[in-house]
């Protein structure tokens, strides 16, 4: 069930009504009922496989929980036991990443098996089936895992209620695309008796009402040109490139951001809080700073789970770096299982890694040549390079292929045309010159409302100081914005989010 879907659109206020209605004892069953359904709207077989996963993480938490208690009890009594907690914490990553790598890579392997045998005279392997990537996957499985991690850590109690925990697993707003949340956050939300609040609906609902906007009338919008020149990228060359590059920075950011604020602010109607996943990250004014703002519950869950594991920043230099590059590549590979995800997770983690080395060198200019690092106009230019080598990563993210990431570029610098700006050639991408003035207004009114976020103004803190009939006022008035400048309709598709992919 898609967010932006009439189905969404009637099953949410009937989910929210009957969990104010019910019984505080019944509350968790009914959303975890509610969360399977919302999952098999796609495809209910793949409602055993989240029930699987859960299972497994579920049984291994209160496996590692009971194997603490009696190591510790053999080691009070100076024996040595053996480290069962470890074992079935390996067991449940294990059996999780098997199932992640059979229904995501699977295909990706024997394709690059078969390139192998093909190139050395041999015949290629044909698997006897086609394996269907189940959707948001990747989230869930990651969401458990940190679970059973955080048990073992000792960070979060076990949990001995199996449908509580099910419903962590499996919580509809964040289930297919995040934010990837912890236990030590959203568990313990479940033993909490929501009571409806209106402030708080208000602003759940004005968080969704902006979040539909990014998708719906931006980033769907958006959507159409950059197809357009991605697709079909031999017949465009030079500011037509430049213009699907841009676009295309501005869709995904807002397709997934957007889907976060639905996500975000649908759990905040119900009483849940989850975690800030987007953090205006095209004001970043580093690469390192932009991923500590963009897919934030992604990033730290590779920090938490991976980087500080492997040593993080505490055994030298090189190795900082070289932990770095791992959790990067990971993090490409997580995206999608193609060599264009890996080379884009391997450049931003490049990108860090040349920074923290020319940093002294940096540093030396800087000082060598008195620039005033505090001025706007020192974080702009900051802001404006790293938004540059953030978008031209972006391109092998978004390209089908290495050689199609390539080829873009070669077509970038292939012919200086700025004119095509301004003669109509960009009307022939199936874009109006109507539809070109709302996506512009529209991203105007998303760096509008971001500058004034970045500068320290909460806007929905501030709305939320007005007059109840003001705050409805504005709710209902952006609403019909959606309705009125969204991309929706018979004349196009249903645009999935991007992120469901993975």
């Amino acid at each position: 069930m898609l967010f932006n879907s009439v189905e969404f659109l009637l099953f949410f206020p009937t989910v929210v009504l009957a969990y104010f209605i019910l019984p505080k004892a019944f509350r968790t069953y009914w959303l975890l009922i509610v969360s399977y359904i919302f999952y098999m709207g796609w495809n209910p077989q793949y409602a055993l496989l989240l029930l699987f996963s859960t299972g497994i993480t579920f049984l291994s938490g209160l496996l590692i929980g009971h194997a603490r208690k009696k190591c510790r009890a053999k080691e009070e009594q100076g024996k040595k036991a053996f480290p069962w907690p470890r074992f079935y914490v390996v067991v449940s990553l294990l059996i999780n990443l098997s199932l992640l790598f059979f229904f995501k890579y699977f295909d990706f392997v024997v394709e690059n098996i078969n390139t192998f045998l093909v190139n050395t005279g041999r015949a290629p392997y044909t698997p006897a089936f086609d394996v269907l990537l189940p959707v948001g996957i990747s989230f869930y499985i990651f969401q458990a895992l940190s679970y059973t991690i955080d048990v073992y850590r000792g960070d979060v109690r076990v949990e001995k209620n199996f449908f509580k925990y099910a419903t962590f697993v499996s919580f509809f707003p964040q289930l297919v695309a995040g934010p990837i949340e912890r236990s030590t956050n959203l568990l313990s939300q479940f033993d909490t008796p929501h009571v409806f609040q209106l402030n708080q609906a208000v602003k759940g609902l004005q968080l969704m009402a902006w979040g539909f906007f990014q998708k719906i009338v931006i980033a769907d919008r958006a959507a159409i040109v950059v197809n357009q020149i991605f697709n079909y990228s031999a017949y465009y060359k030079g500011f037509e490139i430049l213009v699907g590059m841009l676009l295309f920075a501005v869709q995904i950011y807002c397709d997934f951001a957007g889907y976060s604020n639905i996500a975000i602010g649908s759990a905040q109607v119900l009483g849940f809080d989850l975690m800030e996943n987007f953090h205006r990250p095209y004001f970043a004014k580093s690469v390192a700073d932009f991923w500590r703002r963009w897919h934030i519950s992604l990033s730290t869950w590779f920090r938490d789970y991976l980087y500080i594991p492997l040593g993080g920043n505490r055994k030298g230099t090189a190795r900082k770096y070289f932990n770095l590059m791992i959790v990067f590549l990971a993090s490409g590979l997580w995206h999608g299982a193609a060599w264009n995800y890996v080379i884009w997770g391997g450049l931003n983690g490049l990108y860090q890694v040349l920074g923290g080395v020319l940093k002294p060198y940096k540093q030396r200019l800087t000082d060598k040549l008195h620039v005033r690092v505090n001025t706007f106009s020192h974080r702009l230019l900051c802001g404006i390079i790293t938004f540059i080598l953030i978008d031209i990563a972006w391109v092998f993210f978004r390209a089908s292929s290495f050689s199609h990431a390539i080829s873009m570029f070669q077509n970038l610098f292939a012919e200086f045309n700025p004119w095509v700006l301004m003669d109509g050639s960009l009307l022939n991408m199936g874009f109006t010159a109507t539809e070109w003035t709302v996506l512009l207004l529209a991203i105007c009114v998303l760096l509008m409302v971001s500058a004034l976020q970045e500068s320290g103004l909460r806007l929905r803190n501030a709305l939320a100081k007005q007059e109840l009939w003001f705050q409805w006022a504005l709710c209902i008035i952006g609403v019909l914005l959606v309705l009125i400048f969204g991309i929706y309709g018979p004349n196009f598709d249903s645009a999935a989010f991007i992120y469901f992919q993975f």
